[in-house]
């Protein structure tokens, strides 16, 4: 299948402003040159995005995020609840049996299968169910952990991380709804090469339901979003946070010392990416277990060395998530603040894990999809719950900084600090050592993620330019290539147009997941009754 993308205005546009500015302004680096003709574009772009629903002060991404989750997890009768012990023993692999046996005579009637057509489909896949959620939460379990949840509590207070907890509670359901779609609307190549995610549920799925031309434009439209949203938040913005941590840690300076980071950063990703999926979960498996070991460690010797501070922390988080102070923008602020980040940070929603989830060795749909909602628990209610403890015991009731923040900003001993910064000053306070451990944290997340989204970038590539090894090749040299520019320059408003691209992939998506969610119910009912006849 290949499209070809009709409107060129925001391409016209930046070229245009991109000249403009390098013929009035030579004194200045290249990233400046960039970065200033870049923000009308990523301004735009992000109101566009982030926009109001009309008549209220909540973003209609926000209302299409919850509403939707919400709607999943009572329709599937609180499946993130009920079905948690079940997705752990698929995962652990109690039931990989199934994949071996004849397929029932429940699933062909459920399914509409003809006889004997799909007894083999268990061969299809490349990885494992844990391989699929390693490399999946490896592209969600990021630096959005470290400085996503410090930029949360600045702005909007402890009581932000109620909310943030509360969202990833929920997107546990929609996990389960577009990670089943993923592997059920799957394409597999004659050499065995899976092809998935949303660009085949919303093409395929909503073909069938009689909506064709409605699912090829809501498929290029993800496709289209996703690509730059590999080449920018999923890769440039990941190697320049590591490059500058890296620069900080060692006291280096210059952009010289960016660059070669940014080609040694280049130079492993592309050996691991080359090898395509099977390369890249052999690697994820291995990486995110030891990355978020380590740094959940880290989050528990502080903890457990201030823990008659703990209950001071949930109190807070509690008190202030309905009664937030004032500054802090009020209950819809906090509320608002809170899923924000969280969607950011799990991506339910955004249907990005289902391009990994679809590459599982399985027949049942569902299994995979039950896997998949563990993504939401491990990054936002476990990893991000950690972090945001850290910060809250670290500060207390405005101890070290004021929150409500201006933009993420507080002020540390005189010094304005965001993000990972707040993050940092936390754990240095507690232990001597956190400069070198936060520095390896930020580096394995950023490439863990660049590796992640690199498989999501080119499954979508693939779908717009067709299936080829030059269509393959030349996605993989152009991101490398994005990671050298990410780890040398200073863009933030290329950082902020990628941002709103990955949110913006919630449109596309969750009109599907409305339409396609009766088949997710088929493919839940055949599962749960091939587990209870085994």
């Amino acid at each position: 299948m290949k499209y070809c993308f009709p409107s060129k205005n925001l391409f016209i546009l930046f070229l245009l402003n991109l000249i403009t500015f390098r013929t009035s302004a030579q004194e200045k680096g290249l990233d400046d040159r960039i970065n200033e003709a870049f923000t009308p574009i990523a301004n735009w772009w992000g109101a566009l995005v982030l926009h109001d629903f009309p008549g209220t002060s909540i973003p209609t991404i926000i209302i299409l995020l919850v509403g939707g989750a919400l709607f999943f997890t009572v329709y599937f009768g609180f499946v993130n609840v009920r079905r948690f012990h079940t997705a752990i023993q698929t995962v652990r692999g109690k039931y990989d049996k199934l994949d071996s046996q004849q397929t029932r005579a429940i699933d062909l009637e459920i399914k509409g299968d003809i006889k004997d057509t799909n007894l083999d489909e268990s061969q299809q896949g490349e990885v494992s169910h844990f391989q699929a959620l390693a490399t999946a939460v490896s592209g969600t379990v990021g630096n959005g952990n470290i400085a996503g949840v410090a930029l949360a509590i600045a702005v909007g207070g402890p009581g932000a991380t109620f909310w943030m907890i509360l969202c990833g509670l929920l997107g546990m359901s929609t996990k389960f709804v577009e990670c089943t779609l993923g592997v059920r609307y799957r394409d597999v190549g004659k050499d065995g090469t899976v092809y998935g995610g949303p660009m085949y549920y919303l093409s395929k799925g909503l073909k069938d339901r009689g909506f064709t031309r409605i699912g090829k434009f809501l498929a290029l439209t993800f496709a289209l979003l996703c690509i730059g949203a590999s080449f920018g938040g999923g890769n440039a913005a990941q190697s320049n946070q590591a490059a500058m941590q890296l620069v900080n840690s060692f006291g280096m300076t210059g952009g010289s010392a960016r660059t070669i980071i940014g080609l040694i950063m280049m130079a492993f990703v592309g050996i691991i990416i080359i090898g395509g999926i099977k390369r890249i979960a052999t690697v994820t498996e291995k990486i995110v277990p030891f990355m978020a070991l380590i740094y959940v460690f880290a989050c528990l010797y502080i903890i457990v060395s201030n823990f008659s501070f703990v209950d001071d922390a949930f109190g807070m988080i509690f008190s202030q998530a309905f009664n937030p102070k004032a500054g802090l923008g009020g209950l819809l602020g906090v509320l608002i603040t809170g899923f924000r980040r969280a969607a950011f940070s799990n991506e339910a929603g955004a249907g990005s894990a289902s391009i990994a989830h679809a590459a599982v060795k399985t027949k049942y749909a569902a299994s995979e999809g039950l896997v998949a909602l563990l993504e939401p628990f491990i990054d936002t209610v476990v990893i991000c719950t950690m972090t945001a403890l850290v910060i809250i015991i670290f500060n207390g009731d405005s101890l070290v900084f004021d929150y409500g923040g201006i933009g993420g900003k507080v002020m540390i001993d005189g010094v304005a600090v965001e993000g990972a910064g707040i993050t940092a000053a936390a754990f240095s306070e507690y232990i001597a050592f956190s400069g070198p451990f936060l520095t390896l944290a930020v580096v394995l997340f950023a490439i863990s993620t660049m590796i992640s989204w690199s498989y999501y970038g080119l499954q979508s590539w693939m779908f717009v330019f067709g299936k080829s090894k030059a269509s393959d090749l030349s996605y993989k040299i152009l991101f490398l290539i994005f990671i050298v520019i990410g780890a040398a320059g200073d863009m933030s408003a290329v950082w902020t147009f990628s941002d709103a691209m990955i949110l913006a992939l919630v449109f596309p998506n969750m009109i599907g997941l409305m339409i396609l969610y009766p088949k997710v119910k088929e493919e839940l009912t055949i599962y749960l009754s091939a587990i209870k006849g085994k």
